[in-house]
C-alpha cells in the first residue's frame, strides 16, 4: 500500500510485476509507460517532479493489489487523452480496444472537483456510475489516482487541500468502502483528516504515540493467552493485535462523546485461520477463554456484509474487566476485507471460480445495477447524487423473504424499502406487511434476522407519506417517479373534467371545439399543447373559467355548475381530503382548487370553507361517487372515566368494529376523567355510526362524538 520512494523507476516496477504477471504482459505495461512518458514530455507536477512520476505511482498502487496488466496499462495512460490531446483512436490502435475504453472512462472522470458548482459535480458523479457499469476497473483506477493525489497533497494551498479532502471523504472513501477496499478507505480517511484538520490530526497522532508504549505489554499478554488457548485446542491460527486508525478514533470521540482514554481502553485482535469451520471452532475457544458480552456477536460469514466482507465478530471481557474485540476469518476473507472487489483480479489467476471473490464481485455488480435503476427514476443529476449518498452512508440490516432469501438493506429500513428491494412493482402495489408472521406497520424499522412478507393489491399505489420514512435510494426514487407520473396523468384528467364543466356555460363541449378554438385556447393561456392546458387547469395554475373566456370574453362563467366533480376513490395525488374537517363518504362536500395541489375536499359546513367561498373561482361543486370504496380518516373524541387498561379496551373494541387507529391522543381533565382523541379509518358515515355505537356501549364511556372542525390548517 505504501508509496515507494520518488526514485521508483520503470525497471524496478517491471521487476515487481514479474512476480505475478507473464513476461509478455510486463512488456505491454512497459510499452504503455514509454508511450505516456513521450506524451507527457515537458509536463511537470506542482512538486516539480516530471509528470510521468504520477501515472507510474498510480500503477504501482494498483500493482500492490495485483491488478491485471490491462488495468496497469490504462493507469500509465490515464491522463494522456485529457492532458496531451492524443485521441482515444490512437490508444486503441496502439494498445487495443479494452485499454482504450478504460483510459477513456477514467478521462471522463478527470474533472471532478469540489469547487465547481453542485450540478457539475453531480453530473461527473453520474458519469462515474455509468463508467462503473461498463467496467469496474475504471473506478479502481480512479480511486488509485485519487489515493496518490491525497498522498502528495502537501504542495497544495490549504484551501484547495480542504476542498479535495472534503470531496474525497464524501464520494471516494464511501465508494472504496462499498467496493470492500478497506485499506484504501482507511488511508483516504486518515489523509483527509490530516488535510482538513492538521492540528487535531497532529495532536491525536502524538497522543497515540504516548499510549502505545503502555498498551504494548497488555496487548502482548492478551495475544499470548489467545495463542496458548488455540494451541491447547489444536487450532493453527495467526493472532494479530489491531490498531485503530486516526480518523476512526476522532469520529468516535465526536459522535459517541467518548474520551480518548475510553476508546483506547478497548483492545482489538484479528485471528486468521485456514478454513471456515476452524473460524467457528476458534470462536468457541475464545468464548471459553474470556466471557463474551451478550448481543455483541455478529456472524458475517453466514450473512456477509453488502460489500462482500466476511468475518466473525465478538466482544469479550478479559482480565481486570478489559473489553477485547476479536475478529476471526480465513486468509481469503482477510484479503477480501483489505482489497474488496479488487481481490477478484488478485485471485483470478489462482482460481477463477473462488466462491468468496466471485460473490464479492457479484455484490459490487448488483450495487451498480441498483445505481442504474436509481438513475432511471431520477430526473436530475443532483437528485441522483442525493439518493446515492443515502445508499453509500448506511450500515446494513439483513432480513429474509418468506422463501428464505437474504435481502440486504440500510440500517433504519422499513417494509416499504424491503418491498422495493424485492421488485419495484411489489413496492408500488404494497398495502401491508407481516414481520415474523405478525402484522406490522409499513413504517416499522426492520431488524436483522426478521422474516418479511409483503401483502400487495392490484388497486394500490405508492403513498406520498412513505417518503417520510423510507431510507433506501431505490424506494425513494421509485416513489417520486411514480407520483410524478401519476400527478401528471391525474392533473390532465382533472383539468379535462373541469374544463368540460366550465364549457357548459357557453353551450359547448370538448368534442364540439374546432382546431381554431383549440388554437385560441392555447394562445390565450400561453400553453403549447392541449395536455399542457389540461394539466395547468388540473393543478390550479389556470382556472377553467379563464380558459373559457379565451373562447367567449363576454361569457359569465360561474364556478358552480350543474355537473359537479365526482370523487370516486380514497387515494389520489391531486384529490386530497382536508385535515381540518376530514370528510368521509356521505358528508355533504365542497372542493377547493388549490394551486399545484389539485382539489382539496372539505365538508360543506367546515369553518375554513366560509373564507374560501369569497373566492368563487376557487370553489368547485363536488360529490361522492355512488360506488366509492376505500378507507377515509376521521377524528372522534371519547370522554371516559379514567380506569386501568381503558386504552387497550378501546383499541380492542375499535378493531372488532372493522376500523384501524391511525393516531391517538390522551388528555387528562382531572384525576377521574380523560378525553381521548382518535384518528380512525372508516369506509363511510354508516361505518362511522356503527363504530361509535360500538364504543358508546362501553361502561367507562360517558360521551363520544365526531370532531367537526380543527383550527385552520394549511392544505
Amino acid at each position: 500500500m505504501e508509496d515507494l520512494s520518488p526514485a521508483l523507476t520503470i525497471d524496478s516496477f517491471a521487476h515487481r510485476l514479474s512476480s505475478y504477471l507473464e513476461p509478455a504482459q510486463v512488456s505491454a505495461v512497459k510499452r504503455a509507460y514509454y508511450y505516456a512518458e513521450q506524451a507527457h514530455m515537458g509536463q511537470f507536477r506542482r512538486s516539480g517532479d516530471p509528470y510521468i512520476t504520477h501515472p507510474l505511482q498510480v500503477a504501482n498502487i494498483l500493482a500492490s493489489i495485483h491488478m491485471d496488466h490491462q488495468t496497469l496499462m490504462a493507469a500509465m495512460l490515464h491522463d494522456v487523452i485529457e492532458d496531451t490531446g492524443i485521441p482515444k483512436r490512437s490508444i486503441d490502435e496502439q494498445f487495443g480496444d479494452t485499454v482504450a475504453e478504460l483510459v477513456d472512462g477514467v478521462s471522463k472522470l478527470a474533472k471532478i472537483e469540489y469547487e465547481t458548482q453542485a450540478e457539475k459535480q453531480a453530473e461527473n458523479f453520474q458519469k462515474m456510475a455509468l463508467a462503473m457499469a461498463k467496467d469496474l476497473r475504471v473506478v479502481v483506477i480512479k480511486l488509485s489516482d485519487r489515493l496518490h493525489n491525497m498522498r502528495t497533497l502537501g504542495v497544495m494551498p490549504p484551501e484547495k487541500k480542504r476542498r479535495i479532502a472534503k470531496e474525497t471523504l464524501e464520494i471516494y472513501s464511501p465508494i472504496a468502502q462499498r467496493l470492500g477496499m478497506n485499506d484504501w478507505r482507511v488511508e483516504f480517511e486518515d489523509q483527509c483528516f490530516k488535510a482538513m484538520h492538521p492540528l487535531r490530526s497532529t495532536r491525536l497522532q502524538a497522543s497515540l504515540q504516548n499510549v502505545r508504549g503502555n498498551r504494548r505489554s497488555i496487548v502482548e499478554k492478551i495475544q499470548l493467552a489467545i495463542e496458548e488457548r488455540l494451541q491447547r485446542d489444536g487450532i493453527s491460527g495467526l493472532v494479530i493485535g489491531r490498531e485503530k486508525h486516526l480518523y476512526s478514533i476522532y469520529q468516535k470521540m465526536r459522535t459517541k462523546h467518548k474520551s480518548f482514554k475510553e476508546i483506547m481502553d478497548v483492545y482489538a485482535f484479528r485471528i486468521i485461520v485456514d478454513e471456515i469451520d476452524t473460524c467457528y471452532r476458534t470462536l468457541g475457544s475464545i468464548h471459553n477463554l474470556y466471557k463474551p458480552i451478550p448481543g455483541e456477536f455478529k456472524d458475517y460469514i453466514a450473512i456477509p456484509k453488502v460489500n462482500g466482507y466476511q468475518s466473525l465478530h465478538t466482544v469479550v471481557i478479559g482480565k481486570q474487566g478489559v473489553p477485547i474485540e476479536v475478529q476471526i476469518r480465513t486468509k481469503e476473507m482477510d484479503e477480501l476485507a483489505s482489497s474488496g472487489v479488487a481481490a477478484h483480479w488478485l485471485y483470478k489467476s489462482k482460481d477463477a471460480n473462488d466462491p468468496t471473490t466471485v460473490a464479492s464481485f457479484d455484490r459490487a455488480n448488483r450495487w451498480i445495477k441498483r445505481l442504474m435503476e436509481i438513475k432511471q427514476h431520477t430526473h436530475s443529476s443532483l437528485e441522483f447524487v442525493e439518493n446515492v449518498k443515502i445508499d453509500l452512508f448506511k450500515d446494513e440490516v439483513y432480513v429474509f423473504t418468506p422463501k428464505g432469501a437474504i435481502i440486504e438493506l440500510p440500517s433504519g429500513a422499513t417494509a416499504v424499502d424491503f418491498a422495493y428491494a424485492v421488485h419495484t412493482d411489489i413496492g408500488n402495489r404494497c398495502v401491508a406487511c407481516r414481520v415474523n408472521d405478525r402484522p406490522a406497520p409499513l413504517s416499522q424499522r426492520l431488524e436483522s434476522g426478521q422474516k418479511i412478507k409483503i401483502i400487495t393489491s392490484e388497486r394500490s399505489q405508492p403513498n406520498p407519506n412513505w417518503l417520510n420514512f423510507v431510507v433506501t435510494a431505490k424506494a425513494r426514487s421509485a416513489i417520486r417517479h411514480y407520483l410524478k407520473h401519476q400527478r401528471h396523468t391525474e392533473s390532465i384528467e382533472l383539468g379535462k373534467r373541469m374544463l368540460e364543466r366550465a364549457l357548459i356555460h357557453v353551450h359547448r363541449d370538448l368534442n364540439s371545439l374546432s382546431d381554431e378554438h383549440y388554437g385560441q385556447l392555447l394562445a390565450q393561456t400561453n400553453t403549447d399543447s392541449i395536455d399542457e392546458l389540461f394539466e395547468a387547469i388540473g393543478l390550479g395554475r389556470i382556472t377553467a373559467a379563464n380558459a373559457v373566456k379565451a373562447l367567449d370574453p363576454d361569457a359569465n362563467v360561474e364556478s358552480s355548475s350543474p355537473a359537479p366533480i365526482t370523487i370516486d376513490r380514497a387515494d389520489g395525488v391531486l384529490i386530497s381530503f382536508a385535515r381540518c374537517c376530514w370528510p368521509i363518504p356521505g358528508d355533504p362536500i365542497v372542493g377547493h382548487l388549490s394551486a399545484d395541489k389539485g382539489i382539496v375536499v372539505h365538508r360543506e359546513n367546515c369553518n375554513n370553507v366560509i373564507d374560501l367561498k369569497s373566492k368563487k373561482e376557487n370553489i368547485a361543486e363536488t360529490n361522492w361517487s355512488a360506488d366509492i370504496k376505500g378507507e377515509f380518516l376521521v377524528d372522534i373524541r371519547v370522554e371516559v372515566m379514567s380506569e386501568r387498561g381503558i386504552i387497550a379496551s378501546l383499541a380492542t373494541r375499535l378493531s372488532r368494529s372493522g376500523t384501524s387507529i391511525e393516531r391517538i391522543q390522551v388528555d387528562e381533565r382531572d384525576a377521574e376523567h380523560s378525553v381521548i382523541t382518535l384518528t380512525v379509518a372508516v369506509e363511510n358515515r354508516v361505518h362511522l355510526a356503527n363504530v361509535m355505537r360500538s364504543v358508546r356501549t362501553m361502561q367507562p364511556v360517558q360521551r363520544i362524538y365526531r370532531v367537526k372542525n380543527h383550527k385552520k390548517t394549511r392544505q
